[in-house]
């Protein structure tokens, strides 16, 4: 008889117990979802003007290399046929670029890049401090004209491997742009357009 008020006791305790919890785990679940749903929303919201509005923004590919020439400050590096070696591997350090011009005078000759410095320079053992940049340069760079879009430029660095490439107009050299400064300047209007969008979106 004892066992079985134990038993019936512990039955009705969790009778009552259960809709408690019940209670409780319905109100837990009834706050996430009032949160998530609402969280989950805007989300969905920002990539569908996300995906909107990229359909009707400009093609930048199809601008200038001269757009990018506008926007670019200090374009130009440029370094004369009988400079050291030395003194090329320090400007390009101090500027933090990869490539500098070769000039006779007003001409372009040559390129210099961090690879020749490498494989024409330190793994050829020559010695910097007495070597001419006219000697380990890439001769006859490949150059374009600043009427070149920046999607046929990028299909070009692509498909030829070039880091860099001379901008010259009538004979006259007017900037060294590098594959970077093309990704930036394809890339740099549309994330700071989404994040001004992202933001009026989270206002809304």
């Amino acid at each position: 008889m004892r066992k079985l008020l134990e038993k019936s006791t512990t039955v009705i305790g969790l009778a009552l117990i259960s809709p408690l919890a019940f209670a409780a785990n319905l109100e837990a679940v009834q706050n996430f979802v009032g949160k998530a749903v609402p969280t989950a929303f805007a989300l969905v919201m920002i990539v569908i003007v996300a995906l909107m509005y990229f359909r009707q923004l400009p093609n930048k590919s199809a601008d200038t290399l001269q757009s990018v020439l506008n926007s670019e400050t200090n374009a130009t590096q440029t370094v004369q046929a009988d400079s050291l070696v030395i003194e090329c591997v320090r400007k390009m350090a101090g500027q933090k670029i990869g490539a500098l011009m070769v000039m006779d005078g007003a001409k372009l000759v040559g390129i210099f890049t961090e690879r020749d410095a490498l494989s024409r320079v330190l793994a050829a053992g020559r010695d910097p401090r007495d070597t001419r940049v006219v000697e380990v340069m890439t001769t006859d760079p490949y150059f374009v004209s600043p009427a070149m879009t920046v999607g046929a430029a990028m299909d070009l660095v692509t498909q030829k491997q070039f880091r860099h490439l001379p901008v010259v107009e009538n004979g006259k050299v007017q900037a060294l742009l590098s594959s970077r400064d093309l990704t930036h300047w394809l890339g740099k209007n549309r994330t700071g357009e989404l994040q001004d969008m992202v933001k009026v979106s989270q206002q809304a």
